[in-house]
């Protein structure tokens, strides 16, 4: 129990998707001019997240892996089939994301709208597939870590997300250089978020 907390807490702070890894950036940057935007895909990634890298846990585990078919019958312990391991995340998150999709489009047409291409590009985006690749690279011993690591990541994207919309919001008040408006002090908050965020590194877990 004790380590499924030190992974939630690490992967929200320490080895948070936006300031340690920098995935997920080209949606952070485009969705963040709103709250409500940045709140409504930061709440999609987090869900896709929690049901795809669980899904993509077991079937690593008892399917992709070195020896994992050998479940089904001694002969296959030599069978490796980890190969097909980037297609077969790929196919589970597009999966889930097109069912995302349809349920926001259906219940929040407005959000549907203002979200635009950057929905149905959560079944590319480079966060939900990294935490499916940190998952196989770090060797998860339980579904439990897995699924700790999956929200922990999703709540750490979306709290980014979230704090960079907002400072956004208030910077439509404030008096900005003309060269660094828009996506320039976007860069600029962004870079110091990621140095606050390094002042997590210190917590020992």
């Amino acid at each position: 129990m004790e380590n499924i907390i030190n992974i939630f807490i690490k992967s929200i702070f320490i080895d948070n998707m936006i300031f340690a890894f920098f995935l997920g950036m080209c949606s952070y940057l485009a969705v963040s001019k709103t709250v409500k935007t940045a709140t409504g895909l930061g709440i999609a990634i987090l869900f896709v997240l929690l049901v795809t890298l669980p899904i993509n846990y077991l079937l690593n585990k008892y399917i992709l892996s070195a020896g994992a078919l050998v479940w089904l019958s001694p002969q296959y312990a030599s069978v490796d089939l980890s190969f097909l391991s980037f297609i077969m995340f790929i196919a589970v998150i597009a999966s889930i994301t097109q069912v995302v999709e349809m349920v926001i489009e259906r219940f929040l047409p407005s959000l549907y709208t203002a979200l635009g291409i950057f929905l149905p590009l959560i079944a590319v985006h480079c966060a939900i597939m990294g935490g499916s690749l940190f998952m196989q690279e770090r060797g998860y011993a339980t579904i439990g870590e897995a699924t700790s690591f999956a929200l922990g990541s999703g709540i750490g994207w979306f709290l980014a997300v979230v704090a960079i919309a907002a400072i956004r919001e208030k910077l439509t008040y404030s008096h900005i250089p003309a060269p660094l408006r828009g996506l320039g002090i976007s860069f600029i908050i962004t870079g110091l978020m990621g140095l606050a965020f390094m002042s997590f590194m210190g917590i020992s877990l």
